[in-house]
């Protein structure tokens, strides 16, 4: 049930990428807190069942569909969120893709804007669109999931890493720009977590079993990390318990950039 005197109590979320993984588990822990979340993912089944398991729960949350490379798709949820709930305070821009692995020697210019329009273009799209209603509540709190790979470099990833670094510099510029708003900009750098994203990669490639292997070692924790981790840290930034901080770039990672 959601708790009236939660963390994030009275604030209003949007959450993208939500029908699964980290988007999923981060609307489910905002609500918990005392969050109305909106839910948005192009997933539409499983988007809805994640909002009713909230409002199974006592919490408050609805789902509507939504392409986050589409300008009219960004439009249209952001008034969603203030004519249904009143308003909004936490935007966060979880929605992404991979890619797959993709050699710089033969990838193409259609397989690198795929990657860069949702993970960039689409955390673009979400500033400008959120912005203003957030600005309009009396301001709140972005948050851009970056990566690890936004960091530190991955052979096959260069798309990837590309696009996840570009979001890490566009949070500090929005954060620099929308502090006279009242409004934080922070982005959070994952390492492996145990998400569908994850577990398909390993599942499609030829060494699959070995990969993970591999990539466990490079974490210092000796594991992958769970979703809820991910979704604390996300709360934590979305609360007033991160009111100094803006611009910053919350690594949860098990260790992997120590090294």
């Amino acid at each position: 049930m959601a708790d009236q005197k939660g963390r994030v109590a009275g604030k209003v979320a949007l959450v993208t990428g939500a029908a699964s993984g980290l988007g999923a588990e981060t609307a489910r822990r905002l609500a918990r807190e005392g969050a109305s979340v909106l839910l948005t993912d192009l997933s539409v089944d499983a988007g809805e069942a994640v909002a009713n398991g909230i409002l199974d729960a006592g919490g408050q949350a609805t789902f509507i569909a939504h392409d986050v490379v589409s300008e009219s798709d960004w439009a249209r949820v952001v008034a969603e969120a203030v004519d249904r709930f009143g308003g909004l305070h936490v935007l966060v821009n979880n929605a992404g893709v991979s890619g797959g692995p993709l050699e710089l020697m033969s990838h193409t210019l259609e397989d690198w804007r795929r990657v860069l329009s949702v993970n960039l273009d689409g955390v673009f799209l979400g500033l400008r669109h959120g912005g203003p209603a957030i600005a309009a509540a009396g301001g709140g709190s972005v948050i851009n999931l970056s990566s690890i790979l936004g960091k530190v470099g991955m052979p096959g990833a260069a798309a990837y890493c590309a696009s996840k670094g570009a979001v890490l510099m566009l949070t500090k510029a929005a954060a620099l720009e929308w502090a006279a708003a009242n409004i934080r900009v922070n982005s959070v750098h994952p390492g492996f977590i145990d998400t569908p994203m994850v577990s398909g990669a390993l599942h499609a490639a030829e060494n699959g079993n070995e990969m993970r292997a591999m990539i466990i070692s490079r974490h210092a924790l000796g594991r992958l990390g769970a979703p809820r981790e991910i979704a604390d840290a996300i709360v934590f930034l979305a609360s007033d318990e991160s009111s100094f901080m803006t611009g910053s770039e919350l690594v949860v990672d098990g260790g992997y950039t120590a090294q």
